[in-house]
């Protein structure tokens, strides 16, 4: 071809008129529709991008993102699988909701343009997506389902209300999970995060701590090591004993849970959060201004910083002992940031020959060092490096000359002899809180009756839809906008026919997007949130992430292993090979 050819061919071309053409042509066609025939004879394989939230446009690290599922989803398309590739929006949330204050706008109005400007986008780009089973989790129709599921986690206790501390955020006036707060700023306004007692609600996944730690062991050799041990370490199971310490003054012995009660007569000091109810009650009269202001200071870290090994060890003397039930040793109460108010009893004894935190604690407030463990190693009191390591008892009265293990054993049969203790189990992990107080949300479906307490709605009356509130002002308080809408707050009891208000908090963005791949796989099914034919009791779908970059489930090939399939719903059965 020559010169003038090419000149003329690239006058010919019509880039956009080209792609109108073909864009017509393939939103006709539908070429990457599964099929949900079962006479169809292909092999189904599935395959999840993690779905966009629409803040604006796509950008280039969309292009990016799914350019992997896409070129997936084609390759296994090509190879003759039956493929579902489906696209949603994860549309509910701060982000959101705070855009559209800015923009002097509804939340629903700005969301949806940018559902549709992100839809045009994504077509642009010719991506693999069957669009028939597209799905906004701020549809009434998805979030129904939150609420479905809601209400049969109250009906068996796993969803439940009590006071407790959150991250909160001045300036959005809302709760923040620990994932929504950077180096103690909030993710989204940069505004300096503390915490603070609230009643919430929460989802009781502590219930499942043992059973999401078998999942890791059958998952081994299928997942990354470092992901199953990341697994491990948010659950963070141990064993060890609750401890009883009496403390002067007070009518009720404290109680403290250790891993390592055989080094109880090393129990040097004691010590509680210092923003727990506790400490406040502890403190003397005369230690009461400092606890204070140590306290404005603590309320501001979050709970990653305050378990960062390399901060410096902070405290305040409560001016009150506490006695080592061992040994009747009078021991110091102090309030520290580096202890947790939810984790355990929110009180630890210090044993600072044994524990590197105790031990920096220690030599900032010089406290005593007292080995009980011989490990052949130098003096932790000189060297400023704690013994954690096993060796013979010593120091330790009748525990003297016995192994760890022996002498955990034997130490808690002292304690429950004694009525002093127990053995005991503990987890690092905590119950979900996701309660928001923010207008742009899934609506919690519970009724307050000051008769009958907390009554759910009745399911027929799913779902609960959010008010339009539509020229009201949706600028964070404090409390949920929701709570003006009083047309929509007040309604009657289901139970008693009496006065009642509609619960005005909602739902973390992270309910809705924790079950959305099920959708997916039953879109307009109006039983239930899926069809459990579909998923995941003997699912259709081979499933893959592309988020993740993970292959097929290869685990359902281990007859000793079926589990692994009803849990995570990847394999048609456990004796099946994977596609």
């Amino acid at each position: 071809m020559t010169a003038v050819e090419t000149a003329d061919e690239a006058q010919r071309y019509d880039p956009r008129g080209i792609q109108d053409k073909w864009q017509a042509h393939w939103a006709a066609v539908d070429p990457f529709r599964a099929s949900d025939d079962p006479a169809d004879p292909r092999e189904r394989f599935y395959l999840v991008d993690m779905f966009p939230y629409p803040s604006g446009d796509l950008h280039m690290g969309h292009a990016e993102a799914y350019a992997i599922g896409d070129a997936m989803a084609r390759y296994w398309f090509l190879r003759g699988k039956n493929v579902l590739h489906p696209i949603g929006w994860d549309a509910f949330g701060l982000p959101a909701e705070n855009a559209a204050i800015r923009n002097n706008t509804h939340p629903i109005d700005w969301t949806y343009k940018n559902i549709e400007t992100q839809a045009a986008s994504f077509r642009r780009y010719a991506t693999s997506f069957d669009w028939s089973r597209r799905l906004q989790t701020c549809d009434p129709e998805y979030y129904r389902w939150n609420q479905w599921l809601f209400l049969r986690f109250f009906e068996r206790g796993l969803a439940y209300r009590k006071g407790g501390y959150v991250n909160w955020c001045p300036q959005d006036q809302t709760v923040l999970a620990n994932e929504q707060v950077v180096n103690g700023r909030c993710e989204r306004c940069g505004t300096e995060v503390v915490r603070r007692v609230l009643t919430q609600w929460y989802f009781k996944i502590t219930e499942y701590a043992d059973r999401l730690l078998a999942d890791a062991a059958v998952l081994e050799g299928n997942w990354p090591d470092r992901v199953l041990t990341m697994q491990r370490n948010w659950i963070g199971r141990s064993t060890g004993a609750e401890v009883h310490f009496a403390i002067e003054g007070r009518a009720e012995p404290v109680t403290v849970y250790t891993t390592r009660p055989d080094t109880l007569y090393g129990a040097t000091f004691f010590v509680v959060a210092a923003d727990s109810p506790l400490a406040a009650e502890l403190c003397s009269d005369t230690q009461q201004a400092e606890f204070e202001a140590y306290l404005s200071q603590v309320r501001k870290l979050t709970d990653i910083e305050r378990q960062s090994t390399d901060r410096p060890k902070t405290g305040v003397f409560l001016g009150v002992h506490a006695v080592n039930p061992v040994n009747g040793e009078s021991i110091p109460v102090w309030a520290a940031d580096y202890v947790l108010p939810d984790y355990g009893t929110g009180a630890i004894m210090a044993v600072p020959a044994h524990d590197q935190r105790d031990l920096d604690f220690a030599r900032q407030f010089n406290l005593p060092v007292r080995v009980v463990v011989a490990t052949d190693g130098a003096d932790p009191a000189a060297t400023g490096v704690a013994a954690p390591g096993d060796g013979v008892l010593v120091n330790s009265g009748p525990l003297d000359g016995l192994s760890k293990a022996e002498a955990i054993s034997r130490i808690i049969e002292m304690l429950a002899e004694q009525d002093l203790g127990t053995a005991a189990v503990n987890y690092r992990l905590r119950d979900w809180l996701l309660s928001r107080q923010r207008f742009w949300g899934t609506p919690i479906p519970i009724i307050h009756c000051a008769s009958c307490g907390e009554v759910p709605v009745p399911e027929e009356q799913l779902p609960v839809v959010l008010p339009d509130l539509r020229g009201a002002d949706l600028a964070p308080k404090g409390v949920s906008p929701l709570a003006a809408a009083t047309d929509w707050v007040n309604v009657e009891c289901p139970k008693c026919g009496g006065a009642a208000l509609r619960d005005t908090d909602t739902m973390d963005t992270f309910v809705d997007s924790s079950w959305y791949m099920f959708r997916y796989c039953s879109p307009g099914y109006e039983g239930g949130p899926f069809r459990p034919d579909d998923w995941p009791a003997g699912p259709r779908w081979t499933c893959t992430s592309a988020a993740s970059s993970t292959r097929s489930c290869t685990c359902c090939t281990r007859a000793s292993s079926p589990r692994c399939c009803r849990t995570w719903g990847w394999c048609r059965s456990a004796s099946r090979s994977p596609g």
